[in-house]
């Protein structure tokens, strides 16, 4: 079947003209589809949904609203609008012109790079799939299929480098990201977080403000590299990750405002007091985001890391707005680190600054992500409720790096295994918070209408009202 690319695949790589990259997408394709339709949102596939579509790069085109069926999506390839003589901007090689193709020394770490992140994207759609079933909203069900086909458009973005730059291992590859599976016990998918399932909205929505919040910082970096085109297309695909992140901090924020109207209500700050009247308590969100925010603090890696240090060294992988630097080769520098000492001590290392470059990834990550939990504390202090949600120590609950193996307190101070133990319902979600979650899990479809446990938004999407019909359900 012949397909009209620019209609079908809406680009801006000369899809039209590239008769060679025509012949793998239209093999992968349909391949692409059969696994939207058997592991993408289950019992939607004929839903009309309100979704946003880039046609373009430019402001006008890469955000065209209007219902759509999910599997006539427009998965489109774009990259960034290159810039003239653009130069490589950290490492041994700065200063000299970017490639514009794969250079063969470093081929097999750029193909690694792309296909780890490639593999993030299908993965959090399969984590995610049933979660239109239980939706509080029908405005929170359109926003969980925006993030969706995002994700989708993400895999795109990744299998046309593959496609395009890595001949016949590529292709492999690109195959190899509809094979393996989020939570298969034989063929799992590559980062351990991702093989976790996501099957209530209190954990999607700390899956969109911690775990899309790393995925932006890993976009940040990869947008440094030398590798031009792997840079151009991650500076567009952080445009559509900006919303998977407003998707989860306003979520969260709604949860917040739904618990401090029901504590004001029934003048009271007991947990099961909320509970009863159907909200979630804000200690239980505490343990959320205690749970989700130390899983995403291994996704940047050990805090000292001689890939990392190859890495950029090479140009391949850089520092989030690298230009923002003063020393972009960072030959002679150090950077301390904190690491246990003992049982309970700790001491200060000083290891080679390009070792150290995910902690100093993470480092900016954490900052980021303080930006959000401000405002939701601004939100409780506001309600008057002496109550302050905080960020564990990037030490706490580690599997990767000098911390994994040692236990420490949400504050980062070093704590026998039995301490740890003892403590440990205080601080992450138990068994029975989870089942009460669970519990407050059931569809509202009706337009306008919204769960109990969470406030309805301030504003729709796209000047919408917010009970506008997002979804049309056939």
């Amino acid at each position: 079947m012949a397909i009209n690319y620019q209609e079908r695949i809406p680009n801006n790589v000369n899809l039209s003209t590239d008769r060679a990259l025509q012949r793998a997408l239209e093999h992968w394709q349909p391949h692409f589809l059969d696994w939207w339709k058997s592991l993408g949102p289950e019992g939607f596939q004929a839903s009309d949904v309100y979704l946003r579509t880039a046609t373009s790069v430019d402001a006008k085109g890469w955000a065209t609203f209007g219902h759509v069926k999910m599997p006539d999506y427009r998965w489109g390839i774009f990259l960034a609008d290159q810039e003239k003589d653009r130069t490589i901007g950290f490492g041994d090689e700065y200063g000299k012109p970017v490639w514009q193709e794969v250079p063969g020394e470093h081929r097999a770490a750029l193909r690694n790079l792309i296909v780890t992140q490639g593999d993030t994207e299908p993965a959090s759609v399969e984590q995610q799939r049933l979660l239109g079933q239980t939706c509080p909203s029908l405005y929170d069900l359109r926003n969980l299929f925006q993030v969706n086909v995002e994700e989708g458009r993400h895999l795109w973005a990744m299998v046309y480098l593959l496609h395009a730059y890595f001949g016949r291992q590529g292709r492999e590859e690109a195959e190899e990201l509809l094979h393996r599976h989020s939570g298969d016990p034989d063929n799992p998918r590559i980062l351990g977080t991702f093989n976790e399932p996501i099957d209530d909205w209190l954990s999607f929505f700390m899956f969109t403000y911690f775990t899309d919040r790393d995925g932006k910082y890993q976009l940040k970096s990869l947008a440094e590299s030398s590798f031009d085109p792997l840079a151009r297309t991650c500076q567009f695909m952080l445009t559509e990750e900006a919303h998977h992140m407003f998707v989860g901090e306003t979520g969260i924020g709604r949860i917040i405002k739904r618990a401090l109207e029901v504590m004001k209500e029934l003048n009271t700050d007991d947990p099961q007091a909320i509970r009863k009247a159907g909200a979630i308590d804000l200690p239980l969100l505490q343990r959320y985001v205690n749970f989700w925010f130390s899983s995403c603090m291994d996704l940047f890696g050990s805090e000292k890391s001689s890939n990392a240090a190859t890495y950029f060294a090479a140009g391949l992988k850089g520092r989030p707005d690298e230009a923002t630097f003063e020393d972009h080769i960072l030959k002679d520098a150090s950077y301390d680190l904190t690491v246990p000492a003992n049982e309970v001590g700790v001491t200060i290392e000083s290891v080679p600054a390009r070792n150290a470059m995910n902690e100093m990834v993470r480092q900016a990550y954490i900052k980021d992500c303080m930006i959000g939990v401000t405002r939701w504390n601004r939100l409780i202090k506001k309600a008057g409720v002496d109550f302050e949600i905080t960020l564990p120590s990037s030490r706490f609950r580690r599997a990767v790096g000098p911390w994994a193996g040692h236990h420490t307190d949400p504050q980062g101070n070093p704590i026998s295994a039995e301490a740890f133990e003892a403590h440990k319902a205080e601080w992450l979600p138990t068994e029975a918070d989870r089942i009460y979650v669970k519990s407050l899990m059931k569809q509202v479809i009706e337009p306008g209408k919204m769960a109990a446990w969470i406030a309805p938004p301030d504003r729709g999407i796209d000047s919408k009202p917010v009970d506008y019909e997002y979804v049309k359900l056939h």
